[in-house]
């Protein structure tokens, strides 16, 4: 059974170009829990997704200001982890957990 608190960890896949491309280096990026530390999210793959992790680096992009039908408003800051996978591990995103 796995911990429920790994869920609260692991968002979503990010799925753009960028990450697309860092497939190919055996690396997966993750939208993460904004108080998610390295260690929490390297278990949380580990127990979710049954791999190995070898390293995790973490951004945060910070939130745009845009326009919608003129009223400016803000996009949240979203933090990302780039998950680095032992070598014949991989993780296909599109099917979902």
């Amino acid at each position: 059974m796995t911990d429920l608190r790994h869920y609260d960890v692991i968002v979503s896949p990010a799925i753009t170009e960028k990450s697309t491309m860092a497939s190919e280096q055996n690396q997966v990026v993750f939208n993460v829990a904004k108080k998610a530390t390295k260690p929490e999210i390297k278990a949380a793959v580990e127990a979710l997704f049954g791999v190995k992790v070898t390293g995790v680096n973490t951004l945060v992009r910070k939130g745009k200001v845009k326009r919608f039908r003129g009223t400016i408003g803000r996009q949240n800051d979203v933090k990302r982890a780039v998950v680095t996978l032992a070598d014949g591990d991989a993780i296909d995103v599109a099917t979902g957990l």
